[in-house]
């Protein structure tokens, strides 16, 4: 029996009660039974909130991410406010690549920028391995937080190596990846050795936050729906592996999920994860079968769907959590992250439906 960093559960699953790790978001990804089908939302610590846009007004992206007090209370925020059953760290996925030695910034209304995108072997050595010491404000933030949330779990997170080569390489957003693909098809060594070294510098980071005390971790693969199954087969499945692989001794569920990745689900289910993230795009019972018996789900609310009137927002509730039963376990989340433009009082009362359908119908039956 090895000890929990919150110190209400041994890191090889089996828990006492109480602690963040018999919560129901908790018990959702490891398929056991649940009170409740748990629910959070992927942004949900962000541009939603008017306490977020408060806080960040004068505070760049890059520099909020680097403060553990700002961290703290930015992450705490939509748990106050929303009840949801988990907190993610509040963060970006180029923080690590940021420690790792790449010139970067964040752009209001672009995303990230890179000074000087990837092209050659030399450029990959730029990529310098990081450790705790590289990231130390991420890793007071999540001590701070798992102190302050109690039974509530907290989720860390990286982007996986796919996501993060096509920023560097394409220089920042692309909707295309045509520079990504064609260094991934036109130098296939030098691609591996990209992904090979932002898998090592991914895997580091989420050790860290495992270390510092979350209780499960995502790996964002935003962008791989990009790739047909065979390219993500070839290209991407053995990075994302290594990363997930890393983590199996951690004792801490991994949840996977791109964008657009409908075709990829069965791949994406091999790469190790305990929990797949599905997009809006395909129906819970439908994936449950491209995924298999043995993972959990989470999904899949279109973010659109929260701008609708209240009637078409619980409809399209009850009709997630009705195709989430078809899978061993479901965390109700949305198919991406909660978009500007949202009514916070929305997302309070879906987690408040979510919660009061699914523990009558855990009552039931």
């Amino acid at each position: 029996m090895t000890t929990d960093t919150t110190g209400t559960v041994a890191r090889d699953g089996d828990s006492r009660p109480g602690g963040p790790a018999d919560s129901p978001f908790i018990r959702a990804c490891r398929r056991r039974p649940v009170p409740h089908t748990p629910v959070w939302f992927m942004r949900q610590a962000g541009r939603s909130l008017p306490e977020y846009r408060g806080i960040r007004a004068s505070v760049p992206m890059l520099e909020s991410c680097r403060r553990p007090e700002l961290v703290t209370e930015i992450t705490l925020q939509p748990v106050r406010r929303h009840g949801v059953d988990a907190a993610i760290l509040f963060s970006d996925i180029v923080v690590p690549v940021a420690a790792a030695g790449i010139d970067l910034d964040i752009v209001p209304g672009t995303g990230p920028v890179v000074a000087e995108p990837i092209r050659t072997a030399a450029d990959v050595e730029r990529i310098r391995p990081i450790t705790r010491d590289d990231v130390p404000y991420v890793d007071e933030a999540v001590r701070q937080l798992v102190v302050e949330l109690g039974d509530t779990p907290l989720i860390g997170f990286a982007g996986a190596p796919f996501t993060l080569a096509s920023y560097l390489v394409e220089g920042g957003p692309s909707r295309t990846h045509a520079k990504t693909k064609a260094l991934m098809y036109g130098d296939p060594e030098l691609w591996h050795a990209l992904c090979a070294r932002l898998a090592e510098v991914t895997l580091a980071f989420l050790r860290v936050q495992i270390e510092a005390g979350v209780s499960a971790v995502q790996l964002f693969d935003s962008w791989a729906g990009a790739l047909s199954e065979a390219d993500y087969r070839r290209f991407v499945l053995p990075h994302s592996t290594a990363v997930l692989s890393g983590l199996a001794g951690a004792g801490v569920p991994r949840i996977h999920f791109g964008v657009g990745t409908a075709e990829l689900l069965g791949a994406m289910g091999e790469a190790g994860a305990d929990v797949v993230g599905v997009d809006w795009r395909t129906p819970l019972d439908v994936a449950t079968g491209r995924i298999g018996p043995d993972k959990a789900v989470q999904g899949n609310l279109d973010p659109c769907v929260l701008l609708a009137p209240w009637p078409v927002v619980e409809a399209e509730v009850r009709r997630i959590l009705e195709q989430g039963r078809a899978a061993p376990g479901h965390v109700f989340n949305l198919g991406h992250g909660v978009l500007p433009e949202t009514d916070p009082e929305v997302l309070t009362r879906v987690v408040a439906l979510v919660h009061e359908l699914s523990s009558r119908r855990a009552d039931q039956g």
